[in-house]
């Protein structure tokens, strides 16, 4: 097993680490046992860091080195981890070691998150919340866990709802017509294992029947908010209008949804570099992360998608976590499809919305840098997945504050934070100091405090 030399300042920084939802350090006495709820925990979450050989003082305000003496007296853990959680593709282990040689090796193990649940000795899987070790034992809990592995799918749940509700609808008469073979639609329904034990599965409810939510309620609508406002959150008090609800079927209900979106869209301007200006986004980055919400959503979470348009940001918010192995790092790299029959079956109607299977998130971040805009940011939540496509170009914040003062005699702090989606006032204030060192920007005489203000640079300061 590899043996890796460590800086003091690298010592330093696995001391200070926040023991969280992505970190745990523990004394060398810490039994086995217990060390492997923290890698069943980080393996079916979203992975983390597990050091074996750190002391925490007893008020916890101060923690030491304090690793094994020997690497050989870290075969107890190493067998024990080895036998449930394998060295390879989700786990690694090696020794790190002070460069002095002195204080022992402390054992790293780095667990990524997992495509199958991982369980501890005690045989209960866990997950991570924040520092906590979750046990995971009741059934329904284990439900939601299979699904956000992507082992069970929601999509296969049967419904109480009558067979006519698929099979003489209008959007599965449409989608027979384009088959070929033409067949009738119960045969079809039963032949791809849609319809089961006389009543028809999620996945069949959502692409055949012209009224999803009548049988999914909450689980199964677009709601599309109109905030005007730049804050990290909208509320009642900046709705444009009442959310509008988007229903029907998986199919149609994409293609609203983008022109919705579109249309809420086209009537935004902002105050750019060369005045008021037309808001504008790519519409293929647009249908592609609202046909991915729908697509690869889990229905099994009692929420609808919800799309909030701010004056400079769209967000698209999916009910439920990434599934399997994806995590928002990999996701552009990676493959994983949670509802397979509905992915596979909407390909085949008629100018389906995923055209490109596998590909949407690419095609989606392609289109924004194509617009010069800044890529679309993925976050995860407890519940839910958010991507985040902000209207931002890939300008530096120098350059558009000069390109802004080639049509307008001053900028202020707060139009910088607009026209760059910088946050902090006080980095804008060091952006406008090393525009002044270099000459290009001067105060402008006369405001100060809350009016300040800056302009091209002339040199005349009175």
């Amino acid at each position: 097993m590899r043996i890796a030399s460590v800086s003091a300042d690298e010592i330093k920084k696995i001391l200070d680490l926040d023991e969280g939802h992505f970190a745990d350090l523990k004394a060398i006495e810490v039994a086995p046992a217990k060390l492997s709820k923290s890698i069943s925990a980080f393996a079916n979450a979203d992975g983390g860091e597990l050091y074996i050989g750190v002391d925490e003082s007893s008020d916890r305000d101060r923690r030491t080195w304090r690793g094994f003496s020997r690497t050989e007296d870290a075969n107890g853990h190493i067998q024990a981890f080895e036998s449930i959680f394998p060295l390879g593709q989700y786990f690694s282990y090696e020794f790190l070691q002070r460069e002095s040689g002195r204080d022992g090796y402390v054992l790293h193990v780095n667990i990524q998150k997992s495509r199958d649940i991982k369980r501890a000795t005690d045989g209960h899987p866990y997950v991570r919340r924040g520092a906590q070790n979750i046990a995971v034992k009741t059934e329904e809990a284990l439900d939601i866990l299979r699904r956000n592995k992507g082992i069970t799918s929601f999509e296969t749940e049967t419904v109480k709802a009558p067979l006519d509700f698929v099979t003489n609808s209008e959007a599965m008469i449409e989608f027979m017509l384009s088959l070929v073979p033409i067949v009738e639609p119960y045969n079809f329904l039963r032949k791809q294992l849609l319809i089961d034990d006389e009543k028809p599965t999620v996945a069949a409810i959502l692409l055949f029947s012209d009224e999803p939510q009548a049988a999914l309620p909450k689980r199964s609508a677009i709601k599309v908010y109109r905030y005007k406002t730049t804050d990290a959150e909208g509320s009642r008090e900046n709705l444009a209008f009442n959310p509008i609800t988007i229903e029907g079927g998986a199919y149609r209900q994409i293609y609203g949804a983008v022109a919705k979106v579109i249309e809420v869209i086209e009537e935004i301007q902002y105050l750019g570099s060369s005045g008021l200006e037309q808001i504008k986004y790519p519409i293929e980055t647009l249908h592609e992360i609202i046909t991915n919400a729908v697509l690869h959503r889990d229905y099994g979470v009692a929420d609808d998608v919800h799309i909030r348009i701010f004056d400079n940001r769209v967000e698209i918010e999916s009910p439920g976590r990434l599934p399997a192995h994806i995590t928002a790092q990999n996701i552009l790299r990676e493959r994983y499809s949670r509802n397979g029959n509905i992915v596979r079956w909407i390909n085949r109607f008629p100018d389906p919305p995923n055209k490109d299977v596998g590909e949407g998130l690419n095609t989606a971040f392609a289109a924004m840098k194509k617009l010069k805009l800044k890529d679309p940011v993925i976050r995860e939540t407890d519940h839910s997945v958010v991507v985040e496509v902000r209207h931002q170009r890939l300008a530096s914040p120098e350059q558009m504050i000069m390109e802004y003062l080639e049509n307008f005699p001053e900028i202020t702090n707060k139009r910088v934070r607009e026209l760059t989606g910088i946050g902090s006032e006080n980095k804008v204030k060091f952006i406008f100091i090393r525009l002044a060192d270099r000459k290009q920007i001067e105060r402008v005489p006369g405001k100060g405090g809350g009016a300040a203000a800056w302009r091209k640079y002339t040199g005349d300061i009175s």
